[in-house]
């Protein structure tokens, strides 16, 4: 088992990256993909995912209950890539659940699952400090996730501009 975090900043260029990565592995690929659509700009954004992505993929669409899902896909002939981490933030955010249990819940999981797993992540604090209450809770609990993850990760990448850098493994 290989669990990969895969950060970067928005239009950094990681989830393409993450998915060559997924290509590398030569395994069976499982896409997972966190995000609900919030708007027509967004539904855009995924759309555009879906047609630069090859069509050997196997789509899963969980926005809430990540770890039950990955313990349901994982597998040791699959390669299961996560995106994103930071939507499926958003989602427990906005509805409200309970954060830290989600938190230790998918920690829990990690160790435990078969197989390939690589998640991405957005890096957010390298930005200006947010302006809202909302903005700086998100901002933290971002950064709290990706620190727990990259503590269990074997690899952990750092994109920016496209370019990878190896931060972990």
């Amino acid at each position: 088992m290989t669990v990969q975090l895969v950060l970067g900043g928005a239009r950094s260029g990681k989830s393409a990256y993450a998915e060559s990565q997924a290509k590398d592995w030569g395994l069976q690929r499982h896409y997972l993909a966190t995000s609900r659509v919030y708007d027509q700009a967004h539904q855009n954004r995924i759309d555009l995912h879906r047609k630069t992505r090859e069509t050997d993929w196997t789509l899963h669409e969980e926005p809430v209950e990540l770890a039950q899902t990955l313990e349901q896909v994982a597998d040791p002939s699959r390669v299961v890539l996560v995106d994103c981490l930071t939507l499926w933030l958003t989602n427990l955010l906005l509805d409200e659940m309970d954060i830290e249990t989600q938190f230790r819940t998918l920690e829990d999981c990690l160790p435990t699952l078969p197989g390939t797993i690589i998640l991405v992540a957005n890096e957010v604090g390298l930005s200006v400090a947010p302006e809202t209450r909302l903005g700086n809770e998100f901002r933290d609990w971002a950064g709290l996730l990706n620190q727990r993850v990259a503590r269990q990760a074997e690899i952990v990448d750092f994109v920016a501009a496209g370019l990878p850098l190896r931060l972990k493994g």
